[in-house]
């Protein structure tokens, strides 16, 4: 098995840096928060880094990245959104997107490594399948979580309309994404961690 690198190590510990900024916005911004059900959800950039991550390093390394965040949170450092941390924030309403955020790597991550060319267009179906990933599980969870052991009734087309500004939001920031991949390969190559033979 192929060692880790100390500079695979050093993008991989950016993107847990990544992570825990895009997660704390609204701490530092409050007003982007969204109330749904009762409760008060943060806008955040997490699913833009997660997709980032997996189309800049690849499935492995993204998968370790993202992992590593999330057991760093786990373990009790603040890096989760409003500075939170430990087992049970998994347990929240937002359990399900800092999961699926592992999903959205790697899969975005493996399906970059597949490309034998990056355009605009394969780059932008790739960061929106990471969308649909976040999204799929993340207010799925959403919705099992309220109306079970949060006792917050909520309804399953009210879950994912209260959540079409967050969608709206990273489906903008996944163009951006794409637009940003296909620039960095273009300006540093040789510091993608991508398939070597993959062209622009």
């Amino acid at each position: 098995m192929k060692k880790i690198s100390t500079i695979e190590l050093t993008y991989g510990a950016i993107f847990i840096c990544l992570m825990t900024i895009g997660a704390n916005i609204a701490v530092w911004f409050p007003f982007l928060a969204i109330p749904i059900g009762g409760v008060s959800v943060p806008l955040s950039l997490q699913t833009f880094f997660a997709i980032c991550a997996g189309l800049f390093l690849g499935k492995k390394l993204a998968l370790l990245s993202l992992s590593a965040y999330t057991l760093i949170g786990i373990a009790g450092v603040p890096v989760f959104a409003n500075m939170r941390a430990g087992l049970f924030t998994l347990f929240d309403y937002t359990g399900g997107f800092l999961l699926s955020f592992i999903f959205v790597a790697f899969v975005t991550g493996w399906l970059a490594e597949k490309q034998a060319a990056f355009k605009i267009t394969n780059s932008f179906f790739i960061a929106v399948i990471g969308v649909a990933i976040n999204y799929l599980i993340g207010v799925n969870y959403m919705y099992i979580a309220m109306n079970t052991w949060l006792g917050l009734t909520i309804s399953y087309p009210t879950a994912w309309l209260s959540m079409t500004p967050f969608l709206i939001k990273d489906g903008i920031m996944a163009v951006f994404a794409a637009i940003l991949l296909v620039h960095m390969m273009r300006r540093l190559p040789n510091t993608m961690f991508l398939n070597n033979s993959q062209k622009i």
